[in-house]
């Protein structure tokens, strides 16, 4: 299946026409003529964070492989995935992968886990990234990379088995629906404080391993973002918003505590909307729920649009930055139940919908949400998201937004699993290679989706060899 009714953009020949179509659209992303190679472009300026210089503007955004080890060691997969971010000429390398903090919040058997025997490992291939990432350019004085640590909540899926094992910070009434959870899904104060000690040991681990910062996961609608929206939850951990904040505040403590020179970092889910699920048709529609929509973190309150003073997104990042946290990184929706606003595409991953809006309109959400919050948050800086689905025109993208001081990183996802070299291929002003720029098929997800490894079955050829791949078609030709 594809969108219906929205050109894609491989029909655009120049900058000049999308920007044409952009506009009789009224979707406003801007877009610069050219990118100069070398130091002229605004994409090669260095940055300063945590005291510590930034060789440039691109980012690497954490993803999950699905292709960890069993015991949530990272395997012979994971090393090449995260050997191709330290060699795309990105910088900045955020958060690595999605990694889990214990057992029980692993999103799927094969997630990466950040525990005492995984500790070596995790020493192991930074070293190799570092090593590598200078072999190619230098020096890798100027290349800051972190590890994301998370907790599933919601999605937590660590055994082999059928069935999700959620753990919620509140009954949701349209996602426990959706997901079929409970009250018995609630975690208690007490489970809430050991997620904590697990934060704060994985934070040691990371930090012994060498990495430059953690990032505390607050999006997606994992467990650290639910907090955010658990007005209806009672106890020190829901409610008022110096409740819905305590569980990053005492990660950021014990983490201050026991790593003072660890450097803190958030993935902030800058606004959120209501769910959605798969119509008669096959389009996304919103879940039926009559009135004011009031669980949307950074939402306008309808469940349908951002807040546009973004008011309690803007006071919790100004609390991350009283914790101490220079830096974030900007996402929008869940890819669970708003997949179209979170990740814009025009092919419906295996259990989503066909998008709702074109696909565009989600990209410049992404866009306008982390000027937004930048121009309400001075000071903080911000990696922004959401730059894959403009394919060709990521870059012109990327340097407009980052000239006109919209954004201080461009961080890609999907795009550096097909090409990585992108990032080092635009800066020293190369032809992109048209062969691997991603077009948003979803594979990436599709695979995971069905038990196998995350990767870009269409376009890199190493996943196109492997025996997962024709497995891959067969399923996807048989829902279709």
């Amino acid at each position: 299946m594809i969108a219906a009714n929205y050109p894609k953009v491989t029909q655009f020949a120049t900058p000049e026409a999308f920007r044409e179509y952009l506009k009789k659209e009224q979707i406003e992303i801007g877009l610069a003529d050219k990118i100069p190679a070398g130091k002229d472009s605004a994409l090669s300026k260095p940055a300063e964070c945590y005291g510590k210089t930034i060789g440039n503007r691109w980012s690497i955004l954490p993803m999950e492989g699905w292709d960890c080890e069993a015991n949530g060691a990272p395997s012979e997969l994971t090393k090449r995935r995260w050997l191709r971010f330290a060699q795309s000429g990105a910088k900045l390398l955020y958060g690595t992968e999605a990694a889990a903090v214990m057992h029980a919040g692993r999103s799927n058997p094969y997630q990466l886990m950040v525990a005492d025997h995984t500790a070596e490992a995790l020493k192991n291939v930074l070293a190799e990234m570092r090593a590598a990432h200078q072999a190619k350019f230098g020096t890798a004085d100027d290349l800051m990379v972190g590890l994301q640590l998370t907790h599933s909540g919601r999605y937590s899926h660590p055994n082999r088995s059928d069935k999700l094992e959620a753990r919620t910070a509140w009954a949701h009434p349209l996602l426990d629906k959706k997901f079929h959870c409970g009250p018995e899904n609630v975690v208690s104060d007490a489970e809430v404080e050991d997620i904590v000690k697990h934060f704060v040991h994985a934070a040691e681990i990371a930090y012994n391993a060498g990495f430059d910062f953690v990032d505390i996961k607050h999006a997606h609608g994992y467990l650290g973002y639910e907090f955010l929206t658990a007005y209806d939850r009672k106890g020190k951990y829901g409610g008022s918003f110096e409740n819905r904040t305590r569980f990053f505040r005492e990660i950021a403590e014990g983490i201050k505590e026991k790593c003072p020179n660890l450097a803190i970092s958030a993935r902030v889910g800058l606004f959120d909307i209501i769910p959605f699920i798969k119509g008669e048709d096959g389009v996304g529609k919103p879940m039926d729920w009559e009135g004011p929509y009031p669980y949307a973190f950074g939402g306008a309150g309808d469940g349908l649009n951002m807040d546009p003073d973004l008011k309690e997104t803007a006071q919790f990042v100004k609390m991350l930055q009283s914790c101490g946290v220079e830096l974030i990184c900007a996402t929008i929706g869940s890819p669970y139940y708003n997949v179209h606003m979170q990740r814009p595409a025009w092919y419906p991953v295996c259990d989503g919908y066909l998008p709702p809006e074109n696909p565009l309109y989600n990209v410049s959400r992404h866009l306008k949400a982390v000027k937004r919050i930048r121009e309400l948050c001075p000071g903080i800086k911000v990696v922004g998201s959401g730059y894959t689905a403009l394919q060709e025109y990521l870059p012109n993208a990327a340097e407009y937004a980052l000239e006109h001081d919209q954004t201080d990183f461009v961080g890609i996802g999907r795009m550096v699993l097909s090409y990585p070299e992108i990032c080092a291929d635009v800066l020293a002003g190369k032809p992109l290679d048209r062969r691997h720029i991603c077009r948003t098929f979803g594979d990436c997800t599709n695979a995971p989706r069905h038990g196998m490894v995350s990767g870009c079955y269409p376009l890199d050829e190493f996943y196109r060899s492997r025996e997962e791949c024709p497995k891959l078609r067969a399923l996807l030709k048989d829902k279709h």
